[in-house]
């Protein structure tokens, strides 16, 4: 099992919304909802250049903002973390049924360390973050990584995902993907299963995508 995190276990993609709305006010405008919205599943880099281009202010160093969002997102993830429904339960599920599971992430390592403190550190046997790949999604890069580190065929996982960005690098690198969108809409898609929430997910449904 390959989890993303950010829309798909947590609820974080609002703290986002938080920290990069600031981010624009720092820099004198208001950050679109057009570019929020192709911010969505993006790693850290892309998500400034968007951010940067949108309030038109290219510019702008890229590692200067990045760090800047990096300090708010640390604070905001430590008090606001929570789950989306059904996520815990079905990690819980995949867990004590012995299935080896991985979290894969564009969100950085710093990030990361503070939402596992929530999503349990025991709960993965791998963590892929998005400034540990070469290539960030929608690069198959991260899901072929995760598969590698759990020892198992990519076509044999199913990756959970919540956007048009994570959803493109799960198909490319072969998995089966379950798509609940969050925050964005996702377009249906060949290989693609979509539910509303997790809460209709489970290890029988889980099964059935592996099968198709």
């Amino acid at each position: 099992m390959l989890f993303d995190m950010d829309g798909t276990l947590v609820d974080s993609e609002k703290l986002w919304d938080v920290a990069l709305q600031e981010l624009a006010a720092v820099y004198g405008g208001v950050l679109s909802e057009d570019a929020r919205r192709a911010i969505v599943g993006t790693g850290m880099a892309d998500a400034m250049r968007i951010v940067h281009d949108d309030l038109g202010q290219p510019e702008r160093d890229v590692q200067e903002s990045a760090d800047w969002i990096s300090a708010r997102i640390l604070d905001l993830f430590r008090t606001g973390l929570r789950w989306r429904p059904g996520a815990l339960a079905l990690l819980r599920a995949v867990r004590d049924a012995g299935i080896p599971t991985a979290l894969v992430t564009s969100s950085g390592r710093s990030l990361v360390e503070v939402a596992l403190d929530t999503l349990g550190r025991d709960s993965f046997d791998a963590v892929v973050c998005g400034d540990e790949v070469d290539s960030a999604k929608p690069h198959p890069e991260p899901y072929l990584t995760a598969a590698r580190l759990l020892g198992v065929p990519v076509e044999r996982c199913v990756a959970i995902e919540d956007s048009p960005t994570g959803v493109a690098s799960a198909l490319a690198a072969g998995a089966a993907v379950l798509a609940v969108p969050a925050e964005v809409p996702l377009a249906p898609a060949d290989g693609v299963h979509q539910l509303e929430s997790l809460l209709a997910a489970d290890l029988e449904l889980l099964a059935a995508l592996l099968n198709r």
